[in-house]
């Protein structure tokens, strides 16, 4: 079997869940959530599987753009499903699953554009990973920001949507927002020890800006953290600081990845 056919089924299922919740939305009705998590945990499954085929490979772990993206997207559909088991965050997954979607299909058609890492390399892939469920965690987080941003504006300005009315109150939103900050700078703190441990040269010609980038995301989330803690930092600042931390990290990793696989052919 070929990784196409369950990356397929993944898309499919992933735009069914993401058909209901806008139909629901469309007649206003209140979506259930048990039929929403069943959808996405096939959807996940089938997930699962395609990335398993595109990931082992004869000649070790296939890590590409595609790949990566769609195993990032896996992992932020499945931790926000688990999260939706005791916080009402799914109405996130309106955004999420056309996301899994994107990411599975392309992984899928392109499994050929790959970087492979050498089955022995075990430090180098606990780095890998680490840094993979920080950046799930924290694009959570700035997709929760951004829902946060929407909905502190048309409350102020009086004229809430329907989607926004699916909404938890702010309070419940910005406080998910932090929980989500707080694992996703504690994982962003152990990938870059363990890249300082596992990689020969963090600063090396072809790491130097992506380490310098995760850094200095590091740091603008652990300002906010510490501004949320003894400044009571919130609304606009929380939205800011972690967009700007979210932006620095997409830069480290997809900006350089994009340039040296499909600009340069590196």
């Amino acid at each position: 079997m070929t990784a196409l056919t369950p990356s397929l089924l993944a898309a499919l299922f992933y735009f069914g869940g993401m058909l209901y919740q806008m139909l629901c939305l469309g007649k206003r009705l209140t979506v259930n959530t048990g039929l929403l998590q069943g959808i996405g945990l096939i959807a996940l499954v089938a997930h699962a599987a395609s990335l398993y085929l595109q990931l082992m490979t004869d000649q070790g772990f296939a890590l590409g753009l595609f790949n990566i993206a769609s195993l990032i997207a896996w992992l932020i559909v499945a931790l926000t499903l688990l999260s939706s088991l005791r916080a009402p965050v799914t109405s996130l997954l309106l955004g999420l699953y056309p996301l899994a979607l994107i990411t599975a299909l392309l992984a899928g058609l392109f499994p050929h554009e790959a970087t492979t890492l050498p089955s022995g390399e075990r430090g180098l892939l606990v780095h890998i990973l680490l840094s993979v469920l920080a950046y799930g965690i924290l694009t959570i987080a700035a997709f929760q920001a951004t829902l946060l941003a929407i909905q502190d504006y048309q409350l102020k300005h009086k004229h809430p949507t329907r989607f926004i009315r699916t909404f938890p109150p702010l309070q419940t939103m910005e406080r998910l927002l932090f929980q989500f900050l707080l694992c996703g700078e504690v994982l962003l703190t152990l990938a870059l020890i363990s890249g300082f441990v596992f990689l020969e040269n963090m600063f090396a010609q072809h790491l130097a800006h992506k380490t310098l980038l995760s850094c200095l995301a590091w740091v603008v989330f652990g300002i906010l953290l510490w501004g949320r803690h003894f400044r009571g930092w919130r609304g606009s600042n929380a939205i800011r600081w972690t967009l700007a931390g979210f932006l620095l990290l997409m830069l480290a990793y997809f900006g350089s990845k994009l340039v040296r696989q499909l600009l340069i052919g590196a």
